[in-house]
């Protein structure tokens, strides 16, 4: 009689350096393989359409079109790093081109919006930094 392990599997995605294919393998619970070229995500910061009534104004950064998934999110407003009103979405996979695509909020008060420059950054170990800036002025009807 054959003893069958107890394994936790969790799938990982391989892409290819030259094409992009999906092959899915089990390693065992815990184990991440991710293998193909690592891609810069692609920033976009979007303002908030209104301001809330306590005076805050929300900010959302979204990375689109990244590899691997280990890309990490941050803020600098004024260019001074705020961790302060930030929430992180999770990573989310896409299917048919095995990027990933994920988002960060900024909550900040109406008047740092209105006088400061606010800065998405995307960081992964030595890969050169992605940023994308916003000001209140770059936006119409603000």
């Amino acid at each position: 009689r054959l003893k069958r392990a107890a394994c936790l599997e969790q799938e990982v995605f391989v892409q290819p350096v030259k094409q992009v294919v999906s092959l899915w393998r089990t390693f065992g619970g815990g184990t991440k393989l991710a293998v193909g070229s690592v891609a810069p995500p692609t920033l976009t910061v979007l303002p908030s359409s209104s301001v809330k009534s306590e005076g805050k104004v929300t900010l959302v950064c979204l990375a689109n079109k990244g590899f691997p998934s280990d890309w990490k999110l941050s803020w600098k407003v004024g260019g001074i790093s705020s961790s302060s009103g930030v929430s992180q979405s999770p990573v989310v996979l896409q299917k048919d081109d095995g990027l990933y695509s994920w988002s960060s909020t900024l909550t900040l008060q109406e008047e740092e919006w209105l006088k400061k420059t606010v800065t998405c950054e995307a960081t992964k170990d030595s890969q050169p930094t992605v940023i994308k800036e916003l000001s209140r002025e770059q936006c119409t009807g603000q």
